[in-house]
């Protein structure tokens, strides 16, 4: 070997050997791939079309790919890897910090190469949905005269994510997070590969219990616990990895929430259907993952406020007081302490007798109101001087046999209280109440 080309040679090696873990263990071909066997499995169809495509003998691989998935399932190494067994250039972006110019120097790049030496040109888009529109509908072009195979990852659901020409265009995969059983065949992997750690280390069965679980499904985050893990045993020079290394090296689980994405919106709904349900404990997980995820305490107080009314109302009339003190709390103080009133928030409104009776009372007048139902007020409740309005503190039982609803709702009773908490004392008063008012309405 050349004496340049050996010092290259050695040179990438060194790279090689320096980079994170979870970069030296990336896959270098389709079989150590692990999970997402719903893709990749034996007779899937990807797997067919890759293979055909390599071979010769069957439809090329789609001009646009979109991978949808959480982090650390594999979305750059499947984008790498099918670049690789189709014989194409890989070329990779990220949309967090490139822009139009750089989309366009590469497809110019790539119409080069494909002009020149028919080598076709895998561009390979991270955090896609970061794109605006514009910046969106640039790459159509590439796509449609397939100048360049487009993949595009994104965390975030593509249907609102991605404009609709490039979606349309594309073909959609979706990424699952890897089970613990995947996530420990990565970690075992790891310990003994030369790529890896060589077998230098050994974990033992509960620190690789552990590991597993706080992983949370993301690989990447796995291999780089099990990395920081090995490194807290070097220190006590030791060859085993135990739990106590792990704690050292990783002192919370990786928490999958985007604030932008799906898991903001699965999350937030849990909470919600959790307080809804009464199940305290289940609410303050959610609580819990959502603030240390670094959730807006301003969009969660928001959320409770409506809940309190929504869900509560006047089955607990100190719910929405309680909701509203929480926000003033958080507006106050901020995390972390913040944390401690939307607990007490949380509590408070999962253990509160519940009734949807507010919301079900204003959509049913809303309704009629939307239907037309609006007559002329009553002559007597009007503005006018002289008016015939009997004054109901004037009678010693508060209310006053008296008409207030226009002709075409009267007899209507929106609000219709529940048997729970407050409202089962409600109940009876407001029966008492109609009936008196009613009184005005002869045999109704």
């Amino acid at each position: 070997m050349p004496a340049d080309q050996h010092d290259l040679f050695t040179a990438a090696a060194d790279e090689r050997a320096r980079a994170p873990l979870a970069v030296r263990m990336r896959p270098v071909s389709l079989d150590e791939v692990v999970g997402q066997d719903h893709l990749l499995g034996e007779g899937s169809p990807l797997r067919r079309l890759i293979q055909e495509s390599a071979g010769g003998a069957g439809p090329a691989v789609p001009s646009s790919l979109i991978l949808w998935g959480p982090p650390g399932t594999g979305k750059t190494t499947l984008a790498y890897l099918i670049s690789q067994a189709t014989d194409r250039r890989f070329m990779q972006l990220s949309a967090v910090n490139a822009g139009v110019k750089e989309v366009r120097a590469v497809i110019d790049g790539a119409r080069r190469e494909l002009g020149m030496s028919g080598q076709e040109t895998v561009l390979f888009i991270d955090e896609v949905h970061r794109f605006s529109k514009t910046q969106q509908d640039a790459l159509l072009p590439s796509v449609e005269n397939r100048w360049v195979t487009l993949v595009g990852a994104t965390t975030e659901n593509p249907r609102f994510a991605i404009v609709s020409p490039l979606l349309s265009r594309s073909l959609l995969l979706t990424l699952l997070p890897l089970d613990e059983g995947d996530l420990r065949t990565l970690l075992e992997r790891a310990v003994a590969d030369d790529r890896g750690l060589r077998g230098a280390v050994e974990v033992d069965e509960e620190a690789l219990t552990q590991l597993t679980r706080l992983s949370a499904g993301d690989a990447r985050w796995g291999l780089t616990a099990l990395e920081a893990a090995a490194g807290a045993a070097r220190v006590r020079n030791q060859r085993l990895i135990g739990v106590a290394d792990v704690a050292r090296a990783v002192d919370r689980a990786a928490v999958r929430y985007d604030r932008d994405g799906d898991q903001h919106y699965d999350i937030t709904s849990a909470l919600i259907k959790s307080v809804r349900g009464s199940d305290v404990d289940a609410a303050l997980h959610y609580l819990a993952r959502m603030v240390e995820a670094g959730e807006d305490p301003r969009f969660i107080t928001r959320r409770l406020i409506i809940l309190a009314s929504e869900d509560i109302g006047m089955a607990d009339p100190t719910a929405l007081p309680m909701a509203v003190a929480t926000a003033q709390a958080v507006a106050q103080i901020g995390l972390p302490e913040a944390q401690i009133p939307l607990a007490q928030c949380v509590i408070h409104l999962s253990l509160a007798p519940k009734s949807n009776a507010v919301v079900t009372a204003i959509g049913a007048a809303v309704t009629d109101v939307r239907r037309g139902l609006v007559g002329p007020v009553p002559v007597h409740l009007r503005s006018a001087p002289g008016s015939a309005y009997a004054y109901a503190h004037d009678d010693p039982r508060g209310i006053v046999e008296q008409q207030y609803a226009p002709d075409d709702v009267l007899g209507r009773a929106y609000y219709q209280p529940g048997a729970h908490g407050a409202e089962a004392e409600l109940s009876e008063r407001l029966q008492r109440i109609r009936e008196v008012l009613r009184g005005a309405l002869g045999s109704d």
